[in-house]
């Protein structure tokens, strides 16, 4: 969606959006909690086909959503200015990147609702209606920001507006979804009144999860800050990059996703083995998938930059940034995977530290080093690869770590089902 703002808005305006992400993903990290705490409840309640404590756990999430969408606005201006001092925002994006925010912070709704919501269905066994509404909002995301950049000139702030709209129609879209599934869960006034015990439990289970966002999103936010000393040409690149990354990770994140909806239902109904047997076709597939996308890329990767920008210089850059990451997808396929299942059997914890470990001892540490290392006249802050080969060692070592803790078996005694009932 950032395709109109590269070309017409120029390097700068491209930069100050992609500055303003790490923040932006930070503020919104309670949704990431809510929804992953919403998808395990609803998921093993509905494989235990238990539909009171369903209507209870969709209940809770809708009002704990609600509460966090109101917090959010009124925190949310206050603290952006600040943050985009704390991590040296140029002077010459930061007046747009504040806009940005702004906009996002004060049409929260949409996201918030949208991942919740979206997160449930996923839980009910409905991925696919999830995957339709997502894409409606992508494609919906794009005309508008044609429309408010190239034909209103609205430059960032369009953007920011666009994304808010199209964001609250695939929120009502899967609320209209949701409303249509009556004969499997109850949505009333008394379901929405908050009760501790499900609220408590949609907390425990979700937080580890909001907890790991939080952490990943405090170290791309140092990243940023180390990125917007190399100025707006690298920073343009990083947001190039990550683009393409995003939509390279997007089969990682559904396959980890749909193993926490596979995992939660077969824990729920008493089937563990076949949980066991999922994990070991999901791994297959994802590996397949991310091993196709890595080829893609390598082969392809200009054609994909040149969507972004126009820019000679800024295209071979980023380039060059994407093949250090290319080989890494594969390794993100087993951490996706694998992390998936563990929550979905209700254990969130171990994700998170694994999360924290990786991020905050090796991710960016290894950034900050071997910038450290690569400093010389040409380069005064040192070799902007650093960045992305940090990034890259995270994802394989975490690859490893978490194969070796999904091995050792103690996500089976986490489900919900049997600690609810004790």
């Amino acid at each position: 969606s950032l395709q109109p703002l590269a070309f017409l808005a120029g390097v700068n305006a491209l930069a100050a959006v992609g500055n303003a992400l790490p923040i932006l993903h930070f503020l919104l990290v309670l949704f990431v909690a809510v929804a992953t705490g919403a998808g395990i409840m609803v998921s093993q309640y509905f494989g235990a086909k238990d539909r009171e404590k369903l209507s209870q756990s969709i209940g809770a999430c809708i009002t704990l959503t609600a509460i966090a969408s109101v917090t959010l606005m009124i925190i949310g201006p206050i603290v952006i200015r600040p943050m985009l001092v704390l991590i040296k925002t140029p002077d010459s994006i930061i007046e747009w990147c504040t806009s940005y925010l702004l906009i996002l912070m004060v049409g929260n709704w949409g996201f918030s609702f949208f991942n919740i919501l979206s997160g449930i269905l996923r839980g009910l066994g409905d991925s696919f209606s999830a995957l339709v509404f997502l894409l409606i909002s992508t494609t919906l995301n794009i005309i508008l920001d044609i429309w408010f950049v190239a034909g209103l000139n609205m430059g960032v702030a369009g953007v920011a507006l666009a994304t808010a709209i199209a964001q609250v129609v695939s929120a009502i879209l899967c609320a209209i979804k949701l409303k249509s599934m009556d004969d499997v869960f109850d949505l009333n006034l008394d379901v929405l009144k908050p009760k501790k015990e499900y609220i408590f439990q949609l907390l425990k289970l979700g937080l580890p999860s909001g907890m790991t966002q939080a952490i990943f999103s405090m170290a791309m936010i140092t990243v940023q800050s180390l990125t917007n000393t190399f100025g707006e040409m690298i920073i343009a690149c990083n947001v190039i990059v990550m683009r393409v990354d995003g939509f390279a990770m997007m089969p990682n994140f559904t396959f980890g996703m749909t193993m926490t909806t596979y995992s939660g239902q077969n824990i729920g109904a008493g089937k563990i083995d076949r949980v066991q047997e999922g994990t070991k076709q999901g791994l297959k597939i994802a590996v397949a998938v991310s091993t196709v996308i890595t080829i893609i890329i390598l082969l392809f990767g200009r054609n994909l930059m040149n969507i972004f920008t126009n820019t000679a210089e800024l295209v071979d850059l980023s380039m060059k940034m994407m093949r250090i990451l290319a080989v890494g997808y594969i390794a993100m396929a087993v951490t996706q995977v694998l992390s998936g299942v563990m929550r979905g059997a209700g254990d969130t914890v171990t994700p998170m530290w694994l999360s924290l470990i990786i991020t905050i001892f090796l991710r960016v540490p290894t950034a900050y080093g071997l910038a450290y290392l690569t400093q010389s006249a040409q380069y005064p802050h040192g070799r902007p690869e650093s960045i992305f080969i940090s990034l890259l060692v995270a994802w394989v070592v975490g690859a490893v770590i978490t194969s070796i803790f999904y091995r050792r078996g103690r996500w089976r005694e986490k489900a919900l089902i049997k600690n609810m009932e004790n």
